[in-house]
């Protein structure tokens, strides 16, 4: 028997059993589609936290509170209380060369309510100069100014996500007066959205920002919860870090009081964190196909019982060892693929439709991936029912009732 032969024995013997053949691939098109929804939801995350990274620039260090290790802390940034005031943001900025400037800023999540909407969020209390070092735009209105800092004035810019869910459609907030922590701030500026990975207040979109001093004054908070340190070069970061280090060394601080960090070194630790998570859950989506894999070594063990009759004619009429394996085998590889297409056809479109919700990528590689691990189970599963009918003896077979 030739290659087409085997081809066209193996799916013959598939439509002849439509439903036992879509039930036994059912198994590896559910893996597979697993697979493919996850990987790009993980890849969706990446790319949005990149996007993020890159728009802070390359010429920024952040100092924040505490020892913070991302690789080893799951990701979380610090929460302890600031052995450093604002007195000593002014003072690194004014150490010169290569530091030009920095912003001491105070963040606290708050609830806003307007008329009957309320909205909790996060509230950045910060300098004149925010917005500028970490590249926002302003969609309509002003965003905070020396003289609002200065005079500590309860004013607000609020993102495009609080806009929505305390204004009515079209309304304008600018002017509008609402309410933060039972304090009345008036409406300055609107940002321009940025984007946001599954929505909710992990995205600049939902901020508001507030100037610095007024938030001192609403939270009672007089320690920033970070500092942005600008550099007047990329390649100048080293020597500014170990300038704020030592700063802080003649302040008699520890390592353990404090963490300076490059936005670089932050987004590849934090690349790496996700890139485990997306293979762990992947893994476990993986489970789906190993028990698609049972499914199939089964099916096939029983298809080789049902037509031990048939393998033994075929042996008797001259047909080889080689090609009954060769025909089981096909067979099996036959379903594990075509479940693995229907499954990669669902995962892309789940993953299509999600991204009105939450922020994924489907990527060539994925696909590949799972086209290919689907092709493997299907060899996998299908060499011992094979080998198992190969190894038949055609008078024995033809005897079997």
């Amino acid at each position: 028997m030739d290659n087409i032969e085997l081809f066209q024995s193996a799916t013959r013997a598939i439509r002849t059993n439509k439903t036992r053949s879509a039930l036994t691939a059912l198994g590896i098109v559910i893996g597979v589609a697993s697979v493919i929804l996850l990987v790009s939801i993980g890849n969706g995350l990446q790319s949005f936290v990149t996007k993020q990274f890159q728009q802070l620039g390359s010429n920024l260090l952040f100092v924040v509170p505490g020892k913070v290790s991302i690789s080893s802390g799951a990701g979380a940034m610090s929460a302890s209380e600031a052995k450093f005031d604002f007195k000593d943001v002014q003072e690194i900025g004014s150490l010169g060369a290569p530091i030009t400037d920095t912003i001491g800023m105070i963040m606290k999540s708050a609830t806003a309510e307007y008329l009957k909407n309320s909205f909790s969020t996060m509230v950045v209390g910060a300098g004149e100069k925010y917005a500028k070092v970490r590249n926002m735009k302003i969609k309509s209105g002003t965003f905070i100014t020396q003289s609002m800092v200065r005079r500590g004035q309860n004013v607000v810019v609020i993102g495009p996500t609080v806009v929505e869910e305390l204004f009515r459609p079209g309304e304008d907030p600018l002017g509008k007066v609402i309410s933060v922590s039972g304090h009345k701030l008036e409406v300055v500026g609107v940002t321009e959205s940025v984007g946001s990975f599954g929505g909710g207040t992990t995205s600049p979109d939902s901020y508001m920002y507030i100037p610095v001093t007024t938030g001192q004054k609403i939270f009672g908070i007089d320690r920033p919860a970070s500092v942005i340190v600008e550099v007047d070069a990329p390649e100048n970061m080293a020597v500014a870090t170990a300038m704020v280090k030592r700063y802080f060394e003649r302040r008699n601080l520890t390592e353990d009081d404090f963490t300076v960090m490059e936005p670089k070194e932050i987004l590849e630790q934090i690349n790496v964190f996700l890139g485990a998570i997306t293979a762990a859950l992947s893994g476990i989506a993986a489970i789906s196909l190993v028990v698609g894999g049972i499914g199939i070594a089964n099916i096939m063990f029983v298809s080789v019982t049902e037509r031990t009759k048939e393998i033994g004619l075929r042996k008797a009429l001259g047909a080889t060892r080689r090609d009954i394996l060769l025909q089981f085998l096909i067979e099996s590889l036959t379903l594990s693929v075509f479940g693995g297409i229907i499954g990669i056809l669902i995962g892309s479109g789940l993953s299509f439709l999600m991204q009105s919700v939450i922020q994924s990528e489907v990527t060539m590689g994925s696909i590949a991936l799972s086209f290919g691990i689907s092709a493997l189970v299907g060899v996998v599963s299908g060499i011992a029912p094979a080998i198992r009918a190969g190894s038949l003896n055609p008078i024995d077979a033809l005897r079997y009732e």
